[in-house]
């Protein structure tokens, strides 16, 4: 009966999104592949415009694996978390030479696949290829809290959420039920002031019936790291590394900068929350440039036309103020 409420709703509420229109078998796996990928830890409205140049322009999983780096990357331009189109890539290359330019459709040789854990493997088998699996999202993970009013620890926990979410029952319209979950969750049981009245399982919501919406969740630490960036400006242009240092923008364009300990000397100019850190950046001006193999000569009027990371950009603005 849950299935039933869900999918009725979905069919006369469902978001028109372009990785959702009616197309190929192949270009609906393709699509899914890609989409999957821009929505980890990014939001729907950002990645629409992203997911219409990308298709566009690599409109299939051939073209994907061969394109240059340097053309993926202003493609993904201000998506964030780099090391994604970098596994994206590695991944069709796989499917290309390994599986016949064809998406694998089960579990194990998806999860084999870079970039891929449990989550997406769940969702490109759910939604692409329609299987009964549930990919338990942060919208998916919103509706099971509250219509079981999950709050203690142990209930909130990504092993408990993955056993319970079985009370959703199964439909043969696998690949829509994936989608409405997440569409009910996104639009509906929003994480502030959820729409209730609009909720097609709301009678049996013990949230609802409880007046009790708040959700609880195992709150993560934000690691706080202090790094010192030192900037070279010659003939109006700023000397970049390419970063094979840190873990974080790998092979990205950054300014030479280095990880310190914190003291009073340290001046922070702004501050910038990149995965699970929170960075306090120091700005410092040098006349010397950092000895580099691979190193680039920036003019900051030029930026768009330069793929940069977001977070390069923002120490350019910044740069701008003091």
């Amino acid at each position: 009966m849950i299935s039933k409420k869900i999918l009725k709703w979905y069919d006369l509420n469902k978001r028109d999104l372009p990785w959702r229109k009616k197309c190929s078998k192949s270009k609906k796996e393709y699509y899914t592949l890609i989409s999957e990928f821009m929505l980890q830890q990014t939001q729907v409205a950002t990645v629409i415009p992203y997911f219409n140049r990308f298709i566009k322009i690599l409109p299939t999983i051939e073209k994907l694996s061969k394109v240059d780096n340097s053309k993926l990357f202003k493609l993904w331009e201000g998506l964030g978390y780099y090391s994604r189109a970098r596994n994206l890539k590695k991944t069709a290359q796989v499917i290309v030479k390994k599986y016949n330019k064809k998406i694998p459709n089960n579990f194990e040789d998806l999860l084999s696949l870079p970039g891929i854990g449990n989550y997406t493997a769940s969702a490109i088998l759910s939604i692409g290829f329609n299987k009964p699996y549930i990919p338990l999202d942060g919208n998916i993970e919103r509706v099971l809290k509250r219509y079981l009013l999950l709050k203690k620890e142990n209930q909130i926990t990504k092993e408990y959420l993955n056993r319970t979410k079985s009370i959703f029952g199964t439909t043969r319209r696998s690949s829509d039920y994936a989608q409405a979950l997440m569409e009910l969750g996104a639009t509906i049981c929003k994480p502030f002031n959820p729409v209730c009245d609009m909720c097609p399982i709301n009678h049996n919501c013990k949230a609802l019936i409880k007046k009790d919406f708040t959700l609880k969740k195992i709150l993560k630490k934000n690691k706080k790291k202090f790094f010192v960036v030192n900037v070279h400006k010659k003939n109006n242009k700023y000397f970049l590394i390419k970063n094979n240092t840190f873990n974080f923008l790998r092979n990205l364009k950054i300014f030479p900068m280095k990880e310190v300990r914190y003291d009073k000397r340290f001046k922070k100019h702004l501050n910038i929350k990149l995965s699970n850190m929170d960075m306090a950046i120091q700005i410092k001006k040098t006349e010397k440039k950092q000895n580099s193999p691979v190193h680039y000569w920036i003019d900051p009027k030029k930026i768009e036309e330069i793929v940069l990371p977001s977070f390069t950009k923002r120490i350019l603005k910044e740069l701008e103020t003091i």
